[in-house]
């Protein structure tokens, strides 16, 4: 799908793409495969030269915030220490982006890695290591809470323990956060939206990020149900908002498990379309947080599954016609800079 860029001179903060190479894991799964593997396979390897493409398509990416994904994790730190791995590659395409050699954009400016929680207070231990392993750009962790009763929500790479995030081990392992001024991205679905409520009042000076609008489903059991859901989703949503130390990412809808639109991968749906689908979701968001704790994102490569990155920034712009510069300029980078420390990239 291709489309005249809108608005090309607006500045973008991408704060959410993945690095990975999925390949050696795809035999793994058995035929027939869940949906959601079927999903990963166009996008099964992804890595700087994919994402100079994307970000260099039209739209005036000014630099992108790398989010954690299970990829290039090193063993032989054993089984708590393997995602020091992922960061310290994570931080090699940073520097490779910041030689100036690949254009004005900042790969991975900052970065968001993985550390267990689980191991309690033991976790602090990790966060020092991600840490050192790129202290200028490490700025917190990502521990997926994402879990539903029906397994085909979300396919065999997830299901994190019900209620992860009111484990008491769980909070110990997030208090080592706020004893270093590190941020945590949340991701869970749309019922667990409580979930999140409850951690963010337990630790009220922790900045903490709600990834994918809190993942509308509209899958699975969830097939047809989005309407349905939509005012049990936006009264969480409002309820959450309250909380003055979240943020949300506006985004992650283009994910099979959201069903909007419900064929891809990249099935050609233009922008027009997709923000009719999302506009519900993004407004309510807004009306929630404010432009001020609310940032577009672009999900990639997972949210190639119903768009290709010009089209998908396209729609965000779509939806924000009629907002002020000044909202623009907060949810297309502003706030982003302000929560992951970029605030250098938009003087």
């Amino acid at each position: 799908m291709t489309e005249e860029i809108l608005e090309p001179e607006l500045p973008i903060i991408d704060p959410h793409h993945h690095l990975w190479d999925l390949r050696p894991l795809i035999p793994m799964f058995p035929e027939p495969r869940h949906r959601f593997i079927e999903t990963l396979v166009p996008a099964a390897y992804y890595t700087f030269d994919h994402l100079h493409q994307d970000v260099t398509s039209g739209h005036n990416i000014i630099a992108t915030v790398f989010m954690e994904c299970g990829a290039f994790y090193n063993g032989a730190y054993g089984d708590a220490l393997k995602p020091v791995g992922e960061v310290e590659y994570v931080n090699g395409v940073a520097a490779q982006s910041a030689s100036g050699l690949y254009g004005r954009f900042r790969a991975c400016a900052g970065i968001v890695g993985h550390a267990n929680l689980m191991l309690g207070s033991s976790a602090g231990a990790v966060l020092d290591r991600l840490l050192a392993a790129a202290p200028d750009r490490f700025k917190g962790i990502r521990h997926q809470g994402a879990w539903d009763a029906d397994p085909d929500v979300l396919g065999p790479p997830f299901h994190a323990p019900p209620c992860l995030y009111r484990d008491t081990t769980f909070r110990e392992g997030f208090a080592e956060l706020g004893k270093r001024g590190m941020s945590f991205d949340a991701w869970i679905l749309e019922p667990q939206i409580g979930d999140v409520i409850d951690l963010a009042r337990a630790f009220p000076d922790t900045p903490i990020c709600l990834d994918h609008c809190g993942t509308p489903l509209g899958s699975a059991s969830y097939a047809g149900k989005l309407e349905e859901r939509f005012p049990i989703w936006r009264a969480a949503i409002l309820e959450l908002g309250k909380c003055e130390n979240v943020v949300v990412k506006l985004g992650g809808l283009a994910m099979h498990n959201c069903a909007m639109p419900e064929k891809g991968p990249a099935a050609g749906v233009g922008s027009e379309e997709l923000a009719r689908l999302w506009r519900p979701y993004i407004e309510t968001c807004i009306e929630a947080f404010g432009p001020s704790r609310a940032m577009f994102e672009s999900n990639y490569p997972v949210d190639r599954w119903g768009a290709t990155y010009p089209v998908l920034w396209n729609a965000f712009k779509r939806i924000t016609a009629g907002a002020s510069a000044e909202e623009k300029a907060s949810l297309f980078a502003g706030t982003a800079a302000r929560f992951y420390g970029l605030e250098r990239l938009l003087a």
